[in-house]
Order: C-alpha cells, then sequence, then structure tokens
C-alpha cells in the first residue's frame, strides 16, 4: 500500500492560512540545544517527520525530550551519554549532521556515518568538515562514516567559506561556540535562519555577532544554560501558499510570516502581474490573483537574499501556466529539475539545459498521474494539481511531509479539493 495525494481544480484558494514555525531554523536550533546544560523550551515547532527523526538523534544521544503541547518542546540535554550518532538516523535526514558540531564543542569528539535526506545534488559536507579543522578538530573519515576529534579542545580561527553553505554555516556557529578565544567565519550564509540560531545561542549565553552579514564573529564560551525561544515562521511555507494564491487566481492572506524574509517572492508575483499587499506591522502578506493576467518571467535561484531554490519548483508551476516565454536559472544546486518531468506529464512545456530551464506558458495544466521527486517538487505538483483539468494523482508523498506541517488540512482550510488515499 502507498499513499498517494488527490488533487482536482476547485477554482481559487481564498481566505487565511497561518504559517508555522521553520522547519530550516527549527533543525539546527533543535541540533543546538545539544549545547545547553539546562533545560530548553522551544516553541512553534512545526509537526514534520524531519523533527521527529532530529528529536530521535537527540534522544539516542541522552537528551531528555518531552512534547509540553503539539508545537512546544522541553529539551534536557545536561547529561548526554553518547557522541556517536547511528546510521538508521541518519540515513533518514541529512540535517543530522548538524549535531556535529554540537557534539564535538561538548566532547570534544563525534562519530556519524554520511547524511540523507532529498537528492537535490551534491551538497557535500566538506565546508561543515574545513570549519572543523579550522577549530583545530582532526577528521577522520571513510566512504560511509565520519570522526571528528581534538585533543586539546576547539580554537578560535578565521576562516572564509568558498560557498555560503547554510548547514555548514551552522555547524561551525555551533562548535565556536564553546571554542577557546574568538572565530571569525567570512562569507558566511546569511538567511533567516543564521539569524535565528545566532540568536537561540546568544540567549543561551553564547557570544554571537553579525549573523544576517558578511563576517560573524563568535567568542567561545565555557558553558551554555537553557532558555525559552520561539521558532521563527516558515518562509519557504508562506512562499508556497502565496505561489498557490497566484496559480489559482485566488485571494489568500497569509499570517504569521516575516515579510522581509519573503521579499524577492513578492517582487516576482508583482512582476507575474499579482496584485500583494505587505502588512508588515501586522506580519501578514495578502496576494491577490484574482481577474489578473498573469504574464512570464525569469528567475534565477542564490544565496540569501536572492530568490531562495527551495521556491524555485513551486515558481516553476507557476510560470508553466503565465502568458509568454519564462526562464528558470538554478544556481544553487545542480540537480534541482527533477520535477520537469512529472510538470511535463501535466502538459507544461519546459526545456532545460544545464543550470537552465526555459519555459512557454500554456493556458492550461491537465491532471495526471506523478511523483513528488523532492519536498519542494512534491509541493510544485500540488499546486500544479489545483489549476489543472481533472485529477492529479501524486506518489511518493512522505517527501511533502518532510517540509509542511499540515499541507493538506491548510489547503482544505482554503477551499481546496486535497485527499489522501491508499492504494
Amino acid at each position: 500500500m502507498e499513499e498517494k495525494i488527490i488533487v482536482s481544480n476547485n477554482g481559487p484558494l481564498e481566505g487565511t492560512v497561518k504559517i508555522g514555525g521553520a522547519k530550516n531554523s527549527a533543525l539546527p536550533i533543535i541540533a543546538a540545544s545539544l549545547l545547553g546544560t539546562e533545560p530548553i523550551i522551544l516553541e512553534d515547532v512545526p509537526k514534520l517527520n524531519d523533527v521527529s527523526v532530529i528529536l530521535q538523534v537527540l534522544e539516542h544521544l541522552g537528551s531528555k525530550v518531552e512534547y509540553l503541547d503539539e508545537r512546544t518542546i522541553k529539551i534536557d540535554s545536561s547529561n548526554l551519554t553518547s557522541y556517536v550518532t547511528p546510521f538508521d538516523l541518519m540515513s533518514k535526514m541529512r540535517a543530522s549532521f548538524l549535531v556535529m558540531g554540537p557534539l564535538l564543542a561538548r566532547f570534544g569528539i563525534t562519530k556519524t556515518s554520511l547524511p540523507g535526506g532529498c537528492a537535490i545534488g551534491m551538497r557535500p559536507v566538506d565546508l561543515h568538515l574545513k570549519g572543523f579543522k579550522a577549530l583545530g578538530a582532526e577528521i577522520v573519515s571513510d566512504s560511509t562514516k565520519i570522526e571528528a576529534k581534538t585533543e586539546n579542545g576547539l580554537k578560535g580561527t578565521v576562516l572564509y567559506l568558498d560557498f555560503p553553505s547554510v548547514g555548514a554555516t551552522q555547524n561551525i556557529m555551533m562548535a565556536a561556540s564553546m571554542a577557546e578565544g574568538e572565530t571569525v567565519i567570512e562569507n558566511p550564509a546569511k538567511e533567516p535562519e543564521i539569524v535565528d540560531l545566532a540568536n537561540f545561542l546568544n540567549k543561551l549565553g553564547g557570544d554571537v555577532k553579525g549573523a544576517g552579514t558578511s563576517t560573524i564573529r563568535i567568542k567561545g564560551v565555557e558553558k551554555l544554560g537553557g532558555t525559552t525561544h520561539p521558532i521563527i515562521p516558515d518562509r519557504i511555507e508562506a512562499a508556497t501558499y502565496m505561489v498557490g494564491a497566484a496559480m489559482t487566481k485566488g485571494d489568500v492572506t497569509i499570517e504569521n510570516c516575516i515579510v522581509s524574509h519573503i521579499s524577492p517572492i513578492i517582487a516576482k508575483l508583482r512582476e507575474v502581474g499579482c496584485e500583494v499587499f505587505d502588512m508588515e506591522d501586522e506580519d501578514k502578506v495578502r496576494v491577490v490573483g484574482k481577474g489578473k493576467k498573469l504574464i512570464g518571467a525569469n528567475i534565477k535561484t542564490l544565496p540569501y537574499p536572492g530568490f531562495p531554490t527551495d521556491v524555485q519548483a513551486q515558481f516553476m508551476a507557476l510560470l508553466s501556466i503565465c502568458e509568454g516565454q519564462s526562464t528558470v536559472t538554478e544556481t544553487v544546486f545542480e540537480n534541482r529539475f527533477m520535477h520537469v518531468d512529472e510538470l511535463l506529464k501535466m502538459g507544461a512545456i519546459i526545456a532545460t539545459e544545464g543550470k537552465e530551464a526555459q519555459i512557454a506558458g500554456v493556458p492550461k495544466l491537465r491532471g495526471a498521474e506523478v511523483k513528488a521527486t523532492d519536498l519542494r517538487a512534491g509541493a510544485a505538483l500540488i499546486l500544479a494539481g489545483l489549476t489543472a483539468e481533472g485529477e492529479t494523482k501524486i506518489g511518493e508523498t512522505y517527501h511533502i511531509y518532510r517540509g509542511y506541517d499540515d499541507i493538506i488540512g491548510k489547503l482544505r482550510g482554503l477551499g481546496a479539493k486535497i485527499d489522501r488515499i491508499e492504494e
């Protein structure tokens, strides 16, 4: 038996949807909870498969994890018992690799297997390891496992990241938070999730400055305590519903979103012909596609504050029904066009070459049997199904649940015809 998601065209999405906490912020902050020697309470944690995997990793390492309510978690890592991450959990999710930095900081040693997750390209962990080496760790690795250890503790250093990798920036920040002296990270990632992690570390008693800019400075401290911290809203989830409003020519208000985090999405939706009202002081944005003629546009994915690679697939689904020609250039992940073949089954006209996809807009997509090749591709296919003629049946749905908290419930709340079936 495999679960499928069935979607059919139900006209425009209308109403209000509330965005949950950000997956890409929750995972590193949960990992960073390993650094705390007093209880930590995290609020607005999304209910996602990835979150439950990383909580299992923490429990395996000796943390006590308790749900206070559906989206509030208490973590106590005062008595950790292990520094080895088990293979079965690691293989389920790449973000499990984020425990390496905190474990290295606490124990001076950590062992793990190579991470799994979405198959969207190389995403090498060499930048993480380069960071650990610069802090004085010795790395021993083979094709399946990695060990990092330090004889005399981590030492602050100045290091330059060849690419502003989000995961590497986070892992190095966590490791450096307890290193001796000051660490300076040049060319780090600037994503909001980096800022959220820095704020969290500072609440624990850390000393991190410059997160969100091109230089992060971390002064190591001897020990980190506990705190209560709400996870920032998920900008990718917000963007997905914004694109859904545009595609279905609907009128949707997105609540609990930080408007500055989604400014590239707002700009591009206006460019294709939508009306977007940003109510920054209320943390809301409203997208109106009703009665609008949608025209093609060009997008190019870039590290933050550029157009996010995590919204590329959803936006391509939108561009496939916009009038005229569009181009999508993917610069972040080399394998992120797997959704193209699925959109073609639905009648989209897309030609890809290397990092570029050329799209000729069609008036209507057609329902088809497709599969979610990765998390964001799955969301794109749901949105495409909402506008297509007939019924769209999406397989390999587990990818979707890795990143969207109650996507079916939230879309139904906006009037979508969407169901789960077993077949």
